[in-house]
């Protein structure tokens, strides 16, 4: 990958928690805890995902730098959030650990030399990654969950108590 589209994919990472904040601001509190279903995430846990992953991230990407070759750990996520009872959880503090995680590492891949993008670690379910294609990962997390946050709105919008609100 070229440095210009790799630079790219960096700021677009490093701004993610700009890019939530923004999406939240237009998402009223009073619905934060809607669940469309009863399987699916609601804001506040989506949340709490995000901060969960950017722990895992901000791990994965420093055994990449620092440790190619060795394995990384998984993590069931759908566990995570029924285990660890994202729903009791302080949306606040978890959006603020993911500010830091993610600052942390947005701070050490602007400054990576160009030879640590193909260290590569091994992923228990997916193989072989380098350190490139986690960056693919994680630069487009954020706003895959932006997106889902906003269908969760679309969706409590359109329940009769909500309408003409």
């Amino acid at each position: 990958m070229i440095n210009v589209e790799r630079n790219q994919k960096i700021e677009v990472y490093g701004n993610a928690y700009y890019e939530i904040s923004e999406a939240l601001g237009h998402l009223p509190r009073e619905m934060w805890h809607y669940k469309p279903s009863p399987n699916a995430w609601s804001i506040h846990e989506i949340i709490i995902h995000l901060a969960d992953s950017e722990a895992n991230g901000y791990i994965r990407f420093r055994k990449a730098i620092s440790e190619p070759g060795k394995p990384i750990l998984t993590y069931d996520q759908e566990g995570w959030a029924l285990h660890l009872d994202y729903a009791s959880q302080s949306a606040e503090d978890y959006l603020e650990l993911f500010k830091w995680l993610r600052a942390a590492s947005y701070s050490t891949l602007r400054k990576a030399p160009d030879m640590i993008w193909q260290h590569a670690v091994i992923h228990p379910e997916r193989g072989t990654m380098t350190t490139e294609d986690l960056l693919d990962i994680y630069a487009n997390h954020a706003g895959k969950h932006i997106a889902q946050m906003k269908r969760v709105y679309e969706q409590w919008h359109l329940q009769p108590h909500h309408q003409g609100a």
